[in-house]
């Protein structure tokens, strides 16, 4: 009896290096693609309010409209790092496109290109670089601000 517990505690080790990559593999896929999804909505999100913000026609204090939309951009994007440059607002003023929030009743795009590394290497290798690179963007017409 004592020699087939024995036997079998090799074959347990054996089981266990078989499985744990395989396993590992899917709890850290399972991670990496939630921190994805994560940055991805979260910077979804912080765009949006961020044209939400500026159809109004508001500023920010002293700051430009465009300026100002950037700052709402970066306080709601929860921590995730993003540069300012990276915020890219046009809008489209008698079919020319032009690098600024637009006038009363006018289309305003806001938009940002990201990128997410992924951690693990197995899932990284499907990808240039490791890297995702995915754009947000949302577009609003502008309000009848002014006078």
């Amino acid at each position: 009896m004592g020699k087939a517990f024995r036997g079998r505690r090799g074959q347990s080790m054996v089981e266990f290096a078989v499985v744990a990559p395989l396993f590992f593999l899917l709890v850290f896929g399972i991670t990496d693609f939630g921190l994805l999804f994560f940055k991805q909505e979260t910077l979804q999100y912080a765009i949006r309010e961020g044209g939400r913000y500026g159809v109004t026609g508001r500023t920010n204090g002293t700051e430009s409209r465009e300026d100002s939309i950037r700052d709402i951009v970066i306080q709601k994007a929860a921590g995730i790092p993003i540069a300012r440059s990276d915020i890219i607002i046009t809008s489209m003023s008698g079919g020319i496109l032009s690098s600024n929030a637009g006038g009363p009743r006018q289309m305003m795009t806001v938009s940002l290109q990201a990128t997410h590394t992924f951690i693990t290497p197995m899932i990284g290798k499907f990808f240039p670089e490791g890297k995702y690179t995915f754009t947000v963007q949302t577009t609003f017409m502008n309000e009848p601000f002014g006078g």
